[in-house]
């Protein structure tokens, strides 16, 4: 895994997850865009979007809200700050939100047709917890569908996970690099098979919503992961 400190070109103070979103849950919703996670959720053609669903770092709701249009039944949200859950717990959209940690849920083994992980894994010292815990989530045949703030971009734009505090300052949340090889490893380890891989470029669409990134054109900015649990433990 690459130190992020390494390719950091913005120096800004960092703050531990936890105390970082739930200082930015008050602006997250007019921050985040769709084209980052969203868009590349609805390219994906190998998931069933159906049955039941472990959004696992949930967040404010969008990923979960997002789960429900597409017609899964019930989704179970998990997430480290309480404020980022109340939030979500206006969407209405959850059956049940328990704040816990990514890879330490609590929630019942082989219970879910779909472990969904968003914009998470960026904050994650080691991914194998996660996967592990993911794997262990789902039912035998199920997905587990993850979403990345691209590592390319990380490294070639030296920029962290961040927010506007309230006081005006540039705040980091603590971010760590990790190569797709760090991920194949990872969940080939726990017995996940790839499905399907997906990459968002920085494009038109994109520029639209950040013009002042025209120098990061036709960068990837964005991923997705599709992981398959072929057989039961």
């Amino acid at each position: 895994m690459a130190e992020f400190a390494s390719f950091d070109t913005r120096g800004y103070r960092t703050v531990d997850v936890r105390s970082g979103y739930g200082e930015w849950v008050d602006t997250y919703e007019q921050t985040v865009e769709d084209a980052m996670d969203i868009d590349l959720l609805e390219a994906l053609e190998g998931v069933a979007w159906s049955g039941e669903a472990a959004d696992l770092g949930c967040g404010t709701g969008r990923t979960g809200a997002w789960l429900r249009e597409q017609g899964v039944e019930a989704v179970d949200g998990v997430d480290l700050t309480p404020e980022m859950l109340a939030v979500a717990r206006t969407r209405d959209v959850y059956r049940r939100l328990v704040e816990a940690d990514v890879a330490a849920t609590g929630l019942g083994s082989e219970e879910y047709d779909l472990v969904t992980t968003s914009l998470v894994d960026e904050h994650l010292a080691d991914l194998r917890p996660l996967y592990s815990e993911a794997y262990r989530l789902a039912c035998p045949g199920g997905a587990h569908v993850l979403v990345g703030f691209h590592p390319h971009f990380i490294m070639a734009a030296g920029m962290p996970t961040h927010f506007e505090s309230a006081s005006g300052e540039s705040l980091a949340i603590e971010t760590h690099v990790h190569l797709f090889s760090d991920h194949v490893r990872a969940a080939l380890a726990t017995g996940w098979a790839l499905r399907e891989m997906r990459e968002r470029l920085i494009d038109d669409a994109w520029l639209e919503l950040k013009p002042k990134w025209e120098g990061l054109r036709d960068q990837p900015i964005a991923f997705a992961l599709v992981w398959r649990k072929t057989t039961a433990d």
